[in-house]
């Protein structure tokens, strides 16, 4: 079986996995989020942080309980990697030094997971399982809250509550996130990948010398790493050692696992909405562009000009020979159209065009799928400025679920998807006129400039994935990127649950002869040209100097 096929079939086989789930999964989260009901541990957890889950919450104290929890969460984490060298089963590790400390606080706090360290050097078990995990469970559980927020705006009417965040956030661990990873983690170790509380053991010899090797309850935060779409790996080569994803198998599953949630959610979107076509355009919308974006992939992995390419059948330096190219491809697109970061390959060895491709993904605002519950809430924003611009051609008020889209509705959807390019560029422009941060980048010209760029496309979007190269443990990365992250995660929830509000407090407006069908494939056409045009025109120029100046050069 040739390299190509081989990477087409398992396109195939993971699109049919994802058609089984798309289904029951969809409606269960559905269910999940609109009970009124409350399991025994959840109201033993609402009894211990004193919250009452009846209450219904106006968009500004949903974002209130949104901000304080990820406060205490950074907060929490940060003192949790200054205090290792005196916690137990730190592995000998001091602690970590401050500014890395609160960059990676940040990083797994806004479902980032972006690591400026080698984790199987830098982070014992106590930081790794009770701090690094836990987030991963929970800052997932935030982006599904706010999407569903977002989602009841649409579905109710002559009111402002969109439901009780404390609520939404024990429900989205306890019902989906934890039953989902302990079956991942049962199966991950089934398959090879190691779960364990070990030491340093020192095996074998390397250049001279014996090479150092831990363990660690890496099953368990592989599975909620990939399903939350967090990204962060236990060890420093991520998704490709062998530690913590061993086989092909593997690889393809977690792959899976990635796509799960993003996918399945548009079901329960479109369930919430009393509308499962409405479920569909958007489910539609996210595969075109996967799918575009894996097939581009591909081809620029395995047909690339050059003769050392075509003699190996494809561009394999920085592939893991486990995967080869086309599982690799798969992997890089669904890691950098989500929200999750984990990487199986060596992003900076993709060809030009093919780095291109990662950094697009992240730039089109990771919306197909998206991360949980952020890459639905990114898409509806695009869809209300799709209706918006079509009003506009038909000189007509634009509705969309039979919400009318007003000045204020069109200001807050503007400002989400300014609020991230703004910081991307900015950061890059004022990182690359210094004269210090460049000595950090292991390459020149054009693509130096995409190490630079990738690094705050990643950060300010929350993917957290690196283009590799870069050395990002200094105070200016860490202190920049920090912030970015932040600005970028939490500014953008500012406006969502604002335009959340807004929903929830109109009169629904009947279809006429004249309302826009958001249901058809004229709409998710649009929606998909709309996309990639305001991406375009927004991020041009910057790809223009990096990898498209590398990929034609």
């Amino acid at each position: 079986m040739g390299p190509v096929l081989a990477g087409v079939l398992q396109l195939l086989a993971l699109t049919a996995a994802l058609a089984l789930a798309y289904k029951p999964l969809g409606t269960y989260m559905a269910k999940v989020y609109s009970s009124d009901k409350h399991l025994r541990v959840e109201k033993w957890i609402y009894k211990g942080i004193g919250a009452d889950p009846d209450t219904g919450m106006r968009w500004p104290a949903y974002l209130r309980g949104i901000l304080a929890f990820s406060v205490v969460g950074v907060l929490f984490l940060y003192a949790l990697q200054r205090l290792q060298g005196v916690l137990p089963g730190s592995l000998g590790f001091a602690a970590v030094d401050p500014d890395q400390a609160f960059n990676t606080a940040v990083s797994f706090v806004t479902n980032t997971n972006w690591q400026s360290y080698s984790g199987e050097q830098a982070m014992g078990h106590v930081v790794q399982t009770a701090g690094l995990a836990v987030q991963n469970f929970v800052s997932a559980a935030v982006g599904i809250a706010v999407a569903v927020a977002l989602v009841r705006g649409f579905a109710r009417s002559r009111t402002g509550e969109l439901g009780n965040f404390w609520a939404d956030l024990v429900r989205g661990v306890v019902r989906v996130l934890v039953p989902l990873a302990a079956v991942a983690a049962v199966v991950l170790v089934a398959c090879g990948a190691i779960q364990n509380f070990s030491g340093i053991h020192e095996v074998g010899q390397f250049m001279g010398g014996t090479q150092q090797w831990n363990g660690g309850a890496v099953a368990s935060q592989e599975a909620i790493k990939e399903l939350g779409t967090n990204g962060g790996g236990y060890f420093n080569a991520n998704s490709s050692h062998p530690f913590e994803n061993p086989t092909p198998f593997t690889n393809l599953f977690e792959i899976f696992l990635i796509l799960l949630i993003p996918f399945s959610i548009t079901r329960t979107f479109g369930l919430m909405v009393g509308s499962v076509k409405q479920g569909y355009a958007i489910l539609a919308t996210m595969a075109t562009i996967w799918l575009g974006f894996v097939a581009l992939m591909m081809w620029t992995e395995f047909a690339h000009h050059g003769p050392a390419f075509q003699a190996a059948g494809g561009a394999y330096e920085g592939k893991e020979v486990r995967f080869g190219v086309g599982a690799s491809s798969i992997f890089a697109v669904s890691t950098t159209l989500t929200s999750t970061g984990a990487v199986d390959s060596f992003h900076s060895s993709f060809t030009g065009l093919g780095g291109g491709i990662t950094l697009l993904g992240m730039m089109l605002g990771e919306i197909a799928p998206g991360g949980v519950g952020s890459g639905l809430y990114g898409m509806l924003i695009m869809a209300i400025i799709a209706v918006f611009i079509a009003g506009l051609m038909v000189g007509r008020t634009p509705e969309y679920l039979g919400k009318k889209i007003g000045s204020r509705e069109i200001k807050l959807a503007a400002c989400y998807i300014l609020i991230t390019p703004a910081l991307v560029l900015v950061f890059t422009a004022f990182t690359m006129a210094l004269p210090t941060p460049a000595n950090s980048m292991t390459n020149s010209g054009a693509h130096g400039f995409s190490e630079i760029l990738y690094a705050y496309t990643s950060g300010a979007n929350n993917n957290g994935s690196a283009f590799a190269g870069l050395n990002a443990d200094t105070q200016w990365f860490n202190t920049t990127i920090g912030l970015a992250m932040l600005l970028g995660r939490f500014l953008p929830m500012v406006f969502v649950l604002a335009l959340a509000g807004s929903l929830a407090e109109q009169k629904p407006v009947p279809a006429t002869a004249g309302t826009l069908r958001t249901d058809k494939p004229l709409y998710t056409g649009l929606l998909v040209g709309t996309i990639i045009i305001i991406t375009g025109l927004t991020y041009f120029p910057a790809l223009a100097l990096g990898p498209l100046a590398e990929g034609l050069a």
